[in-house]
């Protein structure tokens, strides 16, 4: 990603750039049922998960999205659920009112998606664009942070069941390749050469 680290920005612009950059892959998928490097979900789960979990974690603090296009139109489903997050952060009435709900302590809205869901939709644009066979350069920077943000909560996240086991990568492998191996992701992962 170009135009500076996503380290460096606050959570608005970070949702604004990551959000972009799973559309950009998105808009490059001409097979939705391919495999994706997630166990038993195809491209279009990559994108069905986002949407479908979001919603409901904002719901239960008190934060409704509006409803938009269904989970068989990926492309038109992102944008609308990406405008109208990027919608809640770039108003500052909404982006600081507390947000709290079950397991997630209180704390100004903007800073919940951030953490929980920005960080997520950045994770899974590799996914996409491994289902879809684009070649996906993210941000060293931040890969780097949330690495070390989740290295010392890994019991927890392993117990969750969200993620699967780490997979052993070189000690000198990049931010990228690090971070993908540590949520449970084989870095080598291509689709399955099928044969008729």
């Amino acid at each position: 990603m170009t135009q500076g680290s996503l380290t460096e920005l606050e959570p608005a612009e970070r949702h604004r750039r990551v959000a972009a950059g799973l559309a950009a892959v998105a808009a490059q998928v001409t097979d939705w049922d391919a495999p994706s490097p997630v166990p038993q979900w195809r491209a279009r789960d990559v994108v069905g998960h986002l949407l479908e979990w979001f919603p409901g974690f904002l719901a239960g603090g008190g934060v409704t999205l509006p409803a938009g296009p269904g989970p068989d139109d990926p492309v038109a489903a992102w944008r609308h659920q990406a405008d109208a997050v990027q919608a809640l952060l770039d108003d500052p009435a909404t982006a600081g009112r507390t947000f709290e709900r079950d397991h997630v302590p209180a704390q100004p809205l903007a800073e919940a998606v951030d953490r929980f869901y920005t960080a997520d939709v950045f994770m899974h644009t590799w996914d996409l664009g491994r289902a879809a066979g684009v070649t996906v350069a993210l941000d060293p920077a931040w890969c780097a942070a949330l690495l070390a943000g989740m290295t010392p909560i890994e019991d927890l996240m392993r117990a969750s069941g969200q993620y699967g086991p780490a997979v052993a990568v070189p000690d000198d492998a990049d931010p990228q390749t690090r971070l993908v191996a540590f949520i449970g992701r084989d870095p080598g992962w291509i689709p399955a050469v099928t044969r008729s």
